[in-house]
């Protein structure tokens, strides 16, 4: 206890980072405000059938992604997904069209190019994805609308506000990135999902503990086996595979440089959390295009691809997971500029060759740790829809694996990263006594 108020004292004393962590706090605390702002002609009051519709199934799921803005029809109901469902293509567009092939290698321009790109998407999938919305929420709402209010008038304008609230999100996750503490885009998710985390833990602890036979021991074995489960994911975000590297001897003047051997820390999720973002971000897709009030009504392959617990939605989800891992492996490690980097510091692979054979070689080892990787990434994600076929409820299920809690580590881990570094570079002792913490972000380098 003493080493943490040593340890928030050190942090508070960092005036930078104390600035960062104040930012991003109010930035956090206007993202959740705004969640509550309902939008206009909306009684706020008469949102039952809304909160019924959105408290199991996929509906759920997007609902804790947006904060619980979405069961609130808040301005900010449709959050971030629609800016990382644009990503997706954007992403994808990239390797297939030779214009954005150009774009990526024209460095901090052509980053601009894209990123410009990507919010002219996000907005066109908003024009069609708050409409959906409405609709649904006048099915659902309706005597939550004012008497007097002009639908025609009413889709117009709360498009508009709708599409704009998903903005203003976008713009709060950049200024957390640029002037706060983390990744912010990611930040924004967390916050959303953490929000809802209280409320799923207390209707759990309720439901286990209204069962007589047990249901105190079940509810103990949960948070056991959900311990369990973090401990895993932690270990999927920092797992590495150290590549053992030799420098040559330099002389230069009376001193002697190189001939050390230091590693290449390799990650076995070189992707950390983004696949299953991205792989969620399609999952909705389905969800979408068949309509958010006729989910209970659809059919067939409507019906399974939005049945989260089903078995064809949580194997297409898997595929997906596998196939987005080694697409942002492919996007994040690049063999080539590894070996470049280091026959330019003299250093080598022992026993390989360097140039070709070094990056080759460097390849060779990503895609054999990066299959485990997506596989027990893949597992993760499925693993609340083994917890509902044990009678956990679904609120509290998808704490146990999935989307939420990968997000959870990876963001947690990343910006405590974040902090340390501020820490060690003004000499101050890290959070950990023994070892770093090694976040999402933690660069391959030789």
């Amino acid at each position: 206890m003493r080493k943490v108020i040593e340890t928030l004292k050190n942090i508070w004393k960092i005036e930078d980072l104390r600035k960062r962590i104040l930012i991003t706090t109010l930035f956090v605390a206007v993202y959740r405000f705004g969640s509550y702002i309902v939008l206009p002609g909306i009684n706020a009051g008469m949102l039952t059938k809304l909160h019924e519709q959105t408290s199991q199934g996929l509906l759920a799921l997007l609902n804790m992604f947006s904060g619980g803005a979405f069961s609130h029809a808040s301005i900010f109901a449709l959050g971030i997904m629609p800016y990382i469902s644009a990503s997706i293509v954007i992403q994808l567009l990239a390797i297939a069209v030779p214009y954005f092939q150009k774009l990526q290698r024209e460095g901090e321009s052509g980053t601009r190019k894209i990123n410009q790109y990507t919010r002219y998407l996000t907005i066109f999938i908003l024009v069609f994805q708050a409409p959906s919305y409405l609709i649904n929420l006048k099915m659902q709402a309706g005597p939550s609308f004012n008497s007097s209010l002009n639908w025609t008038l009413f889709m117009v304008t709360s498009t508009i506000i709708l599409a704009a609230g998903s903005m203003f999100v976008l713009w709060l996750g950049e200024r957390i990135t640029d002037k706060g503490v983390g990744n912010g885009i990611s930040f924004i998710i967390l916050v959303g999902i953490i929000a809802r985390l209280p409320v799923a833990l207390g209707q759990e602890l309720v439901s286990r503990m209204s069962d007589k036979a047990g249901g105190l021991i079940m509810f103990l074995v949960e948070m056991i086996f959900l311990l369990f489960v973090i401990a895993a994911a932690i270990l999927l975000v920092q797992g590495t595979r150290k590549v053992p590297v030799q420098y040559a001897k330099q002389i230069v003047g009376n001193k002697q440089y190189g001939g050390a051997r230091q590693y290449i820390p390799l990650k076995v999720n070189a992707a950390n959390v983004m696949p299953i973002i991205f792989a969620q971000a399609l999952m909705f897709i389905p969800l979408a295009i068949v309509g958010y009030s006729h989910v209970q009504d659809a059919t067939g392959i409507a019906r399974a691809l939005t049945d989260h617990t089903g078995l064809w939605y949580n194997v297409i989800f898997a595929i997906l997971i596998i196939l987005f891992t080694y697409f942002y492996t492919a996007i994040t490690i690049n063999p080539n500029q590894m070996s470049e980097d280091l026959k330019r510091n003299n250093g080598f692979i022992p026993g390989i060759k360097p140039g070709k054979p070094t990056a080759e070689y460097i390849d060779d080892i990503m895609s054999k740790i990066t299959l485990p990787g997506s596989l027990f990434l893949a597992v993760v994600a499925v693993m609340p829809a083994f917890a509902g076929v044990f009678g956990v409820k679904s609120e509290f299920a998808q704490f146990f694996g999935g989307t939420s809690l990968l997000i959870i580590v990876g963001v947690v881990l990343d910006t405590l990263q974040q902090v340390e570094s501020y820490l060690l570079m003004r000499h101050y002792d890290g959070l950990l006594k023994s070892g770093r913490i090694k976040g999402r972000t933690s660069g391959v380098t030789a």
